[in-house]
C-alpha cells in the first residue's frame, strides 16, 4: 500500500498550506484515492499522525481487506456523531472540509455538532492532487484502455452486419456488454453510437433509429477498470464515406496529430488546444469545433487538467489527458477522434492504440 502512504503525506501538505488541523473528506471519490476504500457512505478523517475511516456495518469487513492500514470506525447512529467521536479530545481546532461536493445541509449539520472546531472549506485541493498518475493509477488506465479498445475490435469484427438495420442504443449496448466481458467494472459513461446526422450533436444520446447501409457512425465509449476510466472515440464507416464527411475527417486527423505532438510537461492547456484549434481554423471550420480539445481522465472520466482556450494550468508529466478535435455540421453529420495520452517530460505517448485512418474504420 505504498501509493497510499504517498498520497497521505501529500494530502496531509495540503492541510498545512491551508491551515487546517485535519480534514474530512467525504467525496467518495477521494475516500477511495487517499485510502483504497471502495465502498459508500463512508467519510475519511485525515489527522496529522491518525487516518480513521467513518462507516457502518454494511462495510467493516470490507473496510478490513481493503485498507488495512486505516483505522475503521463502524457508526451505529448518525455520521455526525461519528465524527464529534472520533475528534472528541482531539488537538483539532480547525478542520478543512470538501467545499465543492458537501453540501449545505452537511456542512450546518456538522458545525452544530462540532462545537469550538472551525470548518474551513478546501477548493479544488485534492482534485489537484488526483491530476498527477501514480504507478497503480497508470496500470489501471493502461487496463481500462485496453479493454475498450478490445471490445471495439471485437464489434468490427462482425463487419457491417453488427451495425446495418441495428438500432443505435443496441450497438451501444453490445459494446458495453463486450467491455463488460473483457473485465470492465461498467462503461466510463452513457456511450454514444450516432449515426448519420446525428453525429453532429457532440452528447447524443443513441436511440432507436436504426443504421442505415453507408451511413457513417460516431461511436465515443469508454471503459472503467479497477475504478479508473478510458475515453475514445471513432468514426465507423458502413459504407464508402461521403465526400462532406470525407473532406472534415482529414482536418480532424490532422487536428488530432498536431494536438498530440503538442502534449508535454510545462505547457499550458491553452496552448495544446490552439495547436489544434489552428489547424480546423485554417481550413474553415472553426465556427464548428465548438468544444474544449480535451481533458483529464482518472477516477472521473472528466477531471482536470483542462486542455481549452481559456485553460492556463501547465501540464505536468504523469496526468493523462484526452485530445479530440471534432467538426460537426448539422444536417450532414460530425467527426470526432480522441484518444487518451499521457504527458511525459520529453512529450507524450499515446495509450491508445487503434487506427486512425479512415480505411481501417471502413467495414467489409
Amino acid at each position: 500500500m505504498n501509493f497510499v502512504r504517498k498520497r497521505l503525506s501529500a494530502l496531509r501538505r495540503v492541510c498545512r498550506r491551508a491551515g487546517v488541523d485535519a480534514v474530512l473528506l467525504t467525496d467518495p471519490r477521494h475516500v477511495r484515492y487517499i485510502s483504497g476504500f471502495t465502498g459508500e457512505d463512508s467519510f475519511l478523517l485525515v489527522e496529522p499522525r491518525r487516518v480513521t475511516l467513518l462507516t457502518d456495518g454494511r462495510f467493516a469487513e470490507q473496510a478490513r481487506i481493503e485498507c488495512p492500514a486505516v483505522r475503521a470506525v463502524v457508526r451505529t447512529g448518525p455520521m455526525r456523531d461519528a465524527v464529534r467521536e472520533a475528534l472528541r479530545e482531539r488537538p483539532v481546532r480547525r478542520l478543512g472540509i470538501e467545499g465543492r461536493s458537501m453540501t449545505v445541509a452537511r456542512r450546518t449539520e456538522l458545525a452544530r455538532a462540532l462545537k469550538g472546531v472551525r470548518l474551513k472549506a478546501l477548493g479544488g485541493e485534492v482534485e489537484a492532487l488526483r491530476e498527477v498518475k501514480d504507478a497503480a493509477e497508470l496500470k489501471a488506465i493502461r487496463k481500462a484502455v485496453r479493454v475498450a479498445e478490445g471490445a471495439f475490435r471485437d464489434l468490427l469484427a462482425g463487419g457491417r452486419k453488427a451495425f446495418v438495420g441495428r438500432r443505435e442504443s443496441e450497438v451501444a449496448a453490445d459494446l458495453e456488454y463486450r467491455m463488460r466481458q473483457r473485465g470492465a467494472e461498467r462503461a466510463s459513461f452513457e456511450t454514444i453510437v450516432a449515426a448519420g446526422t446525428h453525429a453532429a450533436l457532440p452528447h447524443y444520446r443513441p436511440g432507436r433509429t436504426r443504421i442505415r447501409a453507408g451511413q457513417p457512425v460516431l461511436i465515443d465509449w469508454g471503459a472503467v477498470v479497477a475504478g479508473y476510466s478510458s475515453d475514445l472515440t471513432r468514426v465507423v464507416f458502413t459504407g464508402s464515406m461521403p465526400a462532406p464527411v470525407a473532406r472534415i475527417y482529414d482536418i480532424v486527423l490532422c487536428a488530432q496529430r498536431a494536438g498530440v505532438k503538442a502534449v508535454r510537461a510545462g505547457v499550458t492547456g491553452g496552448s495544446v488546444d490552439a495547436a489544434a484549434r489552428r489547424v480546423i481554423d485554417r481550413a474553415g471550420y472553426g465556427e464548428r469545433f465548438g468544444h474544449g480539445l480535451g481533458h483529464g481522465v482518472g477516477l472521473d472520466v472528466h477531471e482536470g487538467p483542462r486542455l481549452g482556450s481559456k485553460a492556463r494550468g501547465r501540464l505536468r508529466a504523469g496526468m493523462v489527458v484526452t485530445v479530440e478535435p471534432g467538426i460537426y455540421l448539422p444536417g450532414v453529420g460530425g467527426v470526432r477522434i480522441e484518444d487518451d495520452v499521457l504527458v511525459t517530460a520529453a512529450g507524450t505517448r499515446r495509450l491508445s492504440r487503434l487506427a486512425r485512418r479512415p480505411k481501417a474504420m471502413t467495414l467489409a
